[in-house]
């Protein structure tokens, strides 16, 4: 399979209702700008095809207050310097459906989709023209995937919906379905730091040791290019999970409800700058290089 022409940015998240909530938001928009935009959103910005020139349809689906989040984002891509940022407000399968639809996303060059219930997102447009269309588009086209939250939990064939963090080394409690499918071989899990998710991941991983598990904390982000290279953005960590060199685990052996047992499972910290490949399972952190002084 030839590699995608796309890239895909996934986030780990703010808060539900997006990051300008977090303090009291005004007309003011640079003075309620967090690390989130200023960092992260920016470089959207900078890897989309056409930069502040590009379409970009912003899609509040999975949120339970759509309008308040997309206003919100409208709001940072403006003010980054972005002409053409939009809300498609899809709100059920009949206007995923519709020709209209398909039209803004036909000829948009970054579709964000926000955070919220990643199962509501999945249900409403799974299957629909516009998930096939963002497909080829991603496959064929200079186009960019962008997801936080949900949205980025749903970039991934396969995906986490739902399970605790504090029972999740029991087995059964992590519940997993089909995502968007841009991406084969990972999981995706949000707010990854600050929910303490990492026994999500270990239970995802378990099951199947070739797929790695990928934990995006707030803030914290990863550009994937060509399918294959991965790169860490903002300003907090991702922590990978490799299952591929587990040497046993009990995990067909327990009923449900009952733990979980793993044998070296690795784990890797990335941070902003870090870079991993999907091909060659290679982990490259980035040196500060230190400043050479003149010995007199």
């Amino acid at each position: 399979m030839s590699r995608p022409k796309g890239k895909i940015i996934v986030i780990g998240g703010a808060i539900d209702k997006g990051s300008f909530t977090e303090s009291s938001f005004t007309d003011s928009v640079e003075g309620n700008l967090n690390q989130f935009e200023r960092g992260i959103l920016d470089r959207i910005v900078n890897e989309s095809k056409n930069g502040i020139d590009s379409k970009i349809e912003i899609i509040p689906t999975a949120s339970r207050i759509p309008l308040v989040v997309g206003n919100e984002y409208v709001k940072a891509f403006q003010y980054l310097g972005v002409k053409n940022a939009n809300i498609l407000n899809i709100r059920n399968r009949k206007e995923a459906n519709s020709m209209e639809t398909i039209k803004r996303i036909e000829e948009s060059d970054v579709v964000f989709f926000t955070g919220g219930d990643q199962l509501r997102l999945t249900s409403l447009i799974g299957g629909t023209p516009i998930h096939d269309l963002i497909i080829n588009k991603y496959l064929t086209d200079d186009f960019l995937y962008v997801g936080t939250s949900a949205g980025a939990a749903s970039a991934s064939k396969s995906m986490i919906y739902q399970g605790s963090s504090q029972e999740a080394l029991l087995k059964g409690e992590i519940k997993m379905t089909s995502g968007f499918g841009l991406i084969d071989n990972v999981v995706f899990d949000t707010h990854f730091v600050k929910r303490g998710r990492i026994g999500r991941l270990f239970n995802a991983v378990s099951s199947n040791p070739k797929t790695l598990g990928i934990g995006l904390g707030e803030d914290t982000g990863l550009l994937i290019t060509k399918g294959v290279k991965m790169e860490a953005i903002g300003s907090g960590l991702v922590i990978l999970v490799d299952g591929r060199f587990i040497s046993d685990t009990n995990i067909t052996e327990v009923s449900l409800g009952e733990p979980i047992s793993i044998n070296n499972l690795i784990v890797h910290v990335l941070s902003f700058g870090n870079t991993y490949s999907l091909k060659t399972h290679q982990l490259n952190i980035r040196k500060k290089r230190l400043k050479s002084s003149l010995v007199k």
